[in-house]
């Protein structure tokens, strides 16, 4: 059974049977990925920045003869955002191969229709049976990035102390736990909005004005997901000349998330992207002794980026991919083939 669900409303069995079908996934997919922690799962799945609306739906299996509620073995949310729905969905390794991912995609696909826009986009993991089904669907790949993963057990914290000191004159750099000050904001979106490509289409969307970022920042918190912030500060100006983010998830406090990494165009050449990363590691050390893991994403075209990253110890894991397709589409050649 496939209905709409609501996991604000959502009773501590059903976020619990979810969080089951997610580990299970993670086991057979991903099984170096840390299973994931029921803390704040239910804000996870329901908090959203402002203008932005998350659609869920779950496929369930009938009660128990006692009355005991059936495990929940599908799920599927999309994410209306900026003119496209961002679609996940989940299936029990148990319950493959039989037609409940393609219905749950259905599902969400004709919403998204419903509700007027144009495109489905998604995010693939490479190496897992999810690309083979979505490119049978339609979807074809637009981009592909390399997760990158950082083992702090086997990092050589001397000498990641003397990377972080190696910037250059005129700069220095800041630790701001759990996000910026608010005189801050204002250079720090700045930044940010100067390396923004306005030809992407973003399934992950960065901020570039100081009113969403707050946001941005507001709702990392609501849903149990805490900021780190490294700013490297140019002196003479104040301005902010390279960031770098990391976001400790309630959900898997052992492996934590890099988001960007800048160094406006004007400042590079100064070591400021080793430095603040490095920095950051360090801090981490202290803040969050629980942390083992940090995975990072990049463009497989940023060498810089990624020869820092290999500087500091990041290994290659896995080619992440997203993928789109056309709506209209989607939606014909699933209702064609019910």
């Amino acid at each position: 059974m496939v209905r709409e669900w609501n996991p604000r409303t959502a009773s501590s069995a059903e976020i619990a049977s979810l969080l089951d079908t997610l580990n299970a996934v993670l086991a057979a997919d991903l099984p170096q990925d840390p299973p994931w922690q029921e803390s704040s799962m239910r804000e996870y799945l329901s908090e959203v920045m402002p203008g932005e609306r998350r659609i869920s739906w779950v496929a369930q299996e009938d009660d128990a003869p006692d009355g005991t509620p059936g495990a929940i073995v599908g799920h599927v949310h999309v994410l209306l955002l900026g003119g496209i729905g961002v679609l996940e969905v989940l299936v029990h390794p148990a319950v493959r191969r039989t037609g409940l991912g393609r219905e749950l995609v259905r599902v969400a696909a004709r919403r998204v229709w419903d509700e007027g826009f144009q495109s489905i986009g998604v995010e693939v993991v490479g190496d897992t049976p999810a690309v083979a089904f979505y490119e049978s669907l339609g979807f074809t790949r637009d981009y592909v990035e390399t997760r990158s993963v950082l083992d702090l057990r086997t990092v050589d914290w001397p000498a990641l102390t003397e990377m972080a000191a190696e910037v250059g004159a005129g700069y220095h750099v800041e630790f701001w736990p759990g996000g910026p000050p608010d005189e801050l904001l204002e250079a720090y979106a700045r930044a940010k909005a100067e390396v923004r490509d306005s030809d992407d289409v973003e399934l992950r969307p960065s901020s570039y004005d100081p009113d969403r970022l707050r946001d941005s920042l507001a709702t990392l918190h609501r849903r149990g997901m805490k900021p780190y912030i490294v700013l490297a500060l140019h002196e003479r100006t104040g301005d902010v000349a390279g960031l770098t983010e990391v976001v400790v998830p309630a959900q898997h406090p052992t492996r934590a998330d890099q988001y960007d990494t800048i160094v406006v165009h004007d400042h590079r050449g100064y070591g400021i992207d080793r430095a603040i990363k490095a920095r950051m590691l360090l801090e981490l050390r202290s803040a969050e002794p629980q942390l083992v893991e940090v995975q990072t994403w990049n463009a497989q075209d940023n060498e810089s980026m990624l020869k820092v990253n290999a500087e500091l110890g990041y290994r290659p894991d896995r080619d992440w991919c997203e993928y789109g397709v056309d709506v209209a589409e989607l939606v014909h050649r699933l209702d064609s083939h019910r």
